[in-house]
């Protein structure tokens, strides 16, 4: 691995040196503020803060700094402009060798920063034996998308999908099995994730059925409830048998989303189960949690609830159950206990937003959340219809995942077969799928993560504007010049050859990726390497249609484009599987 620093952190600390040289000591270790601008390659604007407490003039202090740069075989130019800022201009040797290092780096160039620590990241969260909505987009794509950037930063991220299996309405499905054995529902026969929740829904409206209608079986469901909770062979055996035939669905959704989440990342309430009474007795023999009308509960003084009253964290209702809070409890306690985490994120909708800073607090005061482990509640707005509400049916009803899936492949094979109508069948069906899957995970993670965003299939699969259409038919056709570039082209990368414009703003920003990573892995926000994979499309489009590439006016020449056309397409492909998005070779 070849770690190559930016040009701009090479810039800044050119920059600084220049300040602790040329100007007085009060001005050592002052920021440089080094920031791409449109008036040179890049503008520094940290001399004109230090002007004040100096007492002197600012574009004297800036001439003493660009003195000091004159010499320097990073910078070709520097301009003192307005009241004392610096304009810097790359040298074009400097920058082709930048592109040079890049291309030949399987990471490009890309060091890993986070070697050694231990990421605990909770998303997707679906509910078993209940079909995945609408709403379990966002954290199933969200989540996954920080997981492979953080795991590209060689941190160790432990995936945990908290499954929802645990719960009165087992007691309802677990009765219905044994009392209607006769009733073929098919469970654990077949490997379609269709087949699989067609059978769970049959099952759910069965069981509800006789619920509703039947107080006895209700009575006798209620007494399964205590049965699964207690361990009775017979009811644990039923209760499996539903957990795996979600897990088939589960399991489809995930693959046909392109997800990194199996089975072993699966760890349900269940799997806290036995921890929560323990941690009850624990909160309540410290004073942490108090018993207040029959219920166990933690009260804060400094968290208002929505009413703006004081808002308790139950942690076990006055019936003896537990609430959410003793299993996140439990869960936090398992993850930094057994698991080491050094980070909790938990990729939840921003309605939960209360109820984690709850249970955040609760566990930093028990000890179970040590002061230098953090937990970060990985927030996200809401997907909305077209009518600017939470997206729904017109008949009112959740939008089911996988029918919202079924319907953007199908749009995308309209795009798929317009642009390219001479696909055999089956090649469109699979670009199909590899397009409109991409376009609805590129839409959502493009969006700011805490934004509400309104899904719009047309926008999401055009070729136009900022969508993941867009980038894969970019990567599409840089493969598309690299397969018609002469053998043994590019020999090597000129670095004395001067750059034309659409070449320099192509090549500053390839070497800007490890900036962009940065603002996800801090921030947790992909949708700055979306953001910033579509200006370098934007920048390939405008060098294509600027700077001929094959038909390049000498060998030279067609070699660096060439080369430029490489790490614009490994940078392009690196950051869609980032996000978890395919960028197939050929649309």
């Amino acid at each position: 691995m070849t770690m190559v620093t930016p040009l701009a952190t090479r810039l800044d600390e050119h920059v600084r040196h220049a300040m602790s040289a040329g100007l007085p000591l009060e001005a050592a270790g002052a920021d440089a503020q080094v920031r791409p601008s449109d008036h040179a390659d890049y503008q520094s604007n940290g001399i004109l803060a230090l002007a004040k407490p100096l007492r002197a003039n600012p574009r004297q202090l800036a001439a003493a700094v660009a003195a000091r740069l004159e010499d320097d075989d990073l910078i070709a130019g520097c301009e003192v402009s307005g009241p004392g800022f610096l304009n810097l201009t790359l040298a074009d040797p400097a920058i082709w060798r930048q592109v040079a290092l890049r291309r030949e780096d399987p990471r490009l160039g890309i060091p890993a920063h986070d070697s050694g620590s231990i990421t605990v990241i909770d998303y997707s969260q679906p509910n078993i034996a209940k079909e995945m909505h609408v709403g379990h987009l966002r954290s199933t794509i969200i989540g996954d998308a920080l997981a492979r950037v953080l795991e590209f930063d060689a941190a160790k991220v432990i995936r945990q999908n908290h499954l929802g299996d645990w719960g009165t309405q087992f007691g309802m499905l677990i009765q219905y099995l044994f009392e209607h054995p006769k009733d073929d529902l098919g469970l654990g026969q077949g490997e379609s994730g269709t087949e699989a929740i067609s059978r769970l829904n049959a099952l759910y409206r069965a069981a509800r059925q006789e619920f509703d209608t039947d107080q006895e079986f209700a009575d006798r469901a209620r007494l399964r409830v205590v049965a699964l909770q207690a361990g009775d062979p017979g009811t644990v055996t039923g209760w499996k048998e539903i957990v795996a035939e979600s897990k088939v669905y589960f399991n489809d959704v995930y693959d046909r989303l392109s997800v990194l989440l199996t089975d072993e990342d699966a760890v349900g309430e269940s799997f806290y189960n036995p921890f929560l009474q323990d941690v009850a007795n624990d909160l309540q023999q410290r004073g942490i949690a108090v018993r207040s009308d029959g219920a166990l509960v933690v009260f804060f003084d400094d968290i208002p609830g929505p009413d703006g009253n004081t808002a308790p964290l139950i942690v076990q209702k006055s019936d003896g159950g537990f609430g959410y809070g003793a299993t996140d409890l439990a869960a936090i306690r398992y993850r930094t206990g057994t698991l080491h985490a050094d980070r909790l994120l938990y990729v939840v909708d921003a309605r939960q937003a209360l109820h984690f800073r709850m249970v955040f607090e609760t566990a930093r005061q028990a000890g179970y959340l040590p002061n230098d482990v953090q937990a970060v509640h990985v927030s996200f707005g809401s997907v909305l219809g077209p009518d600017g509400q939470p997206f729904k049916t017109r008949a009112g009803v959740t939008v089911r995942l996988i029918a919202l899936l079924d319907e953007a492949v199908e749009r995308a094979r309209d795009t798929v077969a317009e642009k390219n109508p001479v696909l055999d069948p089956a090649t469109l069906a699979r670009r199909a799928a590899e397009v409109g899957i991409s376009a609805v995970k590129y839409a959502d993670l493009s969006t700011g993560r805490t934004r509400d965003y309104i899904f719009d299939l047309d926008r999401m699969v055009s070729l136009q504007g900022n969508t993941g259409v867009y980038l894969q038919y970019a990567y599409a056709r840089i493969q598309s010049i690299l397969r018609k570039a002469p053998v043994g082209v590019p020999t090597g990368i000129s670095i004395g050859l001067p750059l034309e414009p659409a070449e320099r703003r192509l090549a500053l920003l390839l070497d800007g990726l490890d900036d962009a990573l940065r603002g996800v892995r801090e921030n947790y926000e992909p949708h700055r390497l979306c953001g910033y994979l579509y200006s370098l499309a934007l920048a390939f489009t405008g060098f294509y249609e600027a700077c001929p590439v094959l038909k390049a006016p000498t060998r030279e020449i067609m070699d660096n484009r060439v080369a430029l056309c490489q790490l614009t397409g490994s940078t392009l492909k690196l950051g869609l599987e980032l996000l978890g998005i395919a960028a197939p070779a050929q649309l």
